[in-house]
């Protein structure tokens, strides 16, 4: 089987345009404390140069509005957005978004694709997914319990959510709701859309977290908890098929997490930037950091973990486009439990070599270190998912009473195997 992860001269160019408008023009944008309107003000000029270059939500098929530009390029164009949380933005690829567009796209009608894909895709709306739940472990959504009843021409949906990223900024809401508990564990849910501004809709807080500690209610990035009280929605904002719920999440949640971690391979390798300039630049005992065998271990461990996860990223990348997400289910939960440790002791070891500063909110480091705390949880915790590597990977071994590698048994099948050789040659073992 041969593996091309090759780019060719254009989008190479491409991507040297994006490096370029990430690094000089997006990055700066995080040293401004600006309020979610203020931010689209700004970065709205940008947005438009995104679209003129032909790189606007890249991730849907040109016939959704995208750029269909396959999983591979996507991973390496992710890779360079990821250096900053206002990037995805800028190029209309963000999350929730751009897996809530996806899921729009594959599962609703043309009518449907129409009120809220194309909007959506055009930026002039935002979304959150509202799934997880307070009360149940957000890893396992058999346990939800917000439930959606059928009332004539309408759903009315009661229940309690939280973690709905961006949910307080959010236009509409994709909400996993209970439609027949009696069902199989996987048939039990559906996904409707919610108008933020429903009667009944009560977002109650952005719940504080460690990348956003004070709490600032409506910023972009934040997560929300919301209680559906006689929430009532038509029935044409039912996605999918009655049940479908668990299979839509699945599919929106399979590209998301490859995504998520060449961002956070984009977000390592500033990282590891700024570790190898504080290496080279600081002086302590009388020779700069990058004299220090500790430090060079780092420097090599860092730079040996980034370059194995970018290849396994881009290796379950390629497979998607080879033969899908569910074909890729082993690849993809590798890269996420993958990346989000890289990414974690990347980010440590440079808080290390630059001290105290690396501690101190003059470095963005201690920001980097505190989201990158979520990326073991975010899509599935870690366990979840090399539960899921262990388990596909064991379908491929049988029980025996006796090892394959047993010597005394591969001796005495060896003895048979070459009787007749080793009697020609008088051999006596």
């Amino acid at each position: 089987m041969t593996w091309d992860f090759s780019t060719d001269p254009d989008f190479a160019a491409d991507l040297a345009w994006t490096d370029r408008l990430v690094r000089e023009r997006i990055e700066p944008l995080e040293t401004l404390d600006l309020g979610h309107d203020q931010l689209l003000t700004v970065i709205a000029p940008l947005q438009e140069e995104v679209r003129a270059r032909g790189l606007w939500a890249a991730h849907l098929t040109p016939e959704l509005g995208g750029q269909g530009m396959g999983q591979v390029r996507l991973a390496l164009l992710h890779e360079v957005l990821g250096r900053t949380l206002y990037a995805p933005l800028v190029f209309g690829n963000n999350a929730p978004d751009s897996g809530n567009a996806e899921l729009i796209a594959v599962a609703a009608t043309p009518e449907q694709r129409e009120r809220w894909l194309e909007p959506l895709l055009a930026g002039t709306i935002r979304s959150g997914f509202s799934m997880t739940e307070p009360g149940a472990a957000g890893s396992d959504p058999t346990l939800l319990t917000t439930r959606a009843v059928r009332d004539g021409g309408e759903w009315v949906i009661d229940g309690h959510k939280w973690f709905t990223s961006n949910g307080s900024i959010a236009d509409i809401l994709i909400v996993m709701a209970v439609t027949d508990p009696d069902a199989g564990p996987h048939r039990r849910t559906s996904m409707f859309v919610v108008p933020r501004g429903t009667p009944g809709v009560d977002v109650v807080r952005d719940v504080p977290t460690m990348d956003h500690p004070d709490g600032t209610f409506g910023r972009y990035g934040n997560h929300a908890e919301i209680v559906y009280r006689g929430v009532r929605v038509p029935a044409d904002h039912l996605i999918g098929e009655v049940g479908g719920g668990f299979a839509l999440a699945q599919k929106r949640l399979g590209p998301g997490r490859i995504q998520h971690a060449m961002r956070w391979i984009g977000q390592a390798n500033r990282a590891f930037d700024m570790l190898c300039e504080r290496a080279v630049s600081r002086v302590a005992h009388g020779s700069v950091l990058a004299e220090k065998q500790s430090v060079q271990n780092w420097v090599a461990d860092s730079y040996a973990e980034l370059t194995q996860v970018r290849l396994l990223t881009l290796y379950a990348a390629w497979k998607m486009d080879q033969v899908g997400a569910a074909g890729a289910r082993t690849e993809i939960a590798m890269v996420k439990y993958a990346g989000a440790k890289v990414l974690h002791d990347i980010i440590d070891r440079a808080i290390q070599v630059h001290g105290a500063l690396g501690f101190s909110t003059d470095m963005p480091l201690e920001f980097m270190y505190r989201k990158a705390r979520q990326a073991r949880l975010v899509d599935g915790p870690d366990e979840v998912h090399k539960v899921t590597v262990a388990r596909r990977v064991l379908r491929g071994y049988e029980p025996r009473a006796v090892p394959t590698e047993h010597v005394p048994t591969r001796r005495a099948a060896a003895r048979r195997q070459f009787a007749e050789a080793l009697d020609a040659l008088a051999v006596s073992l």
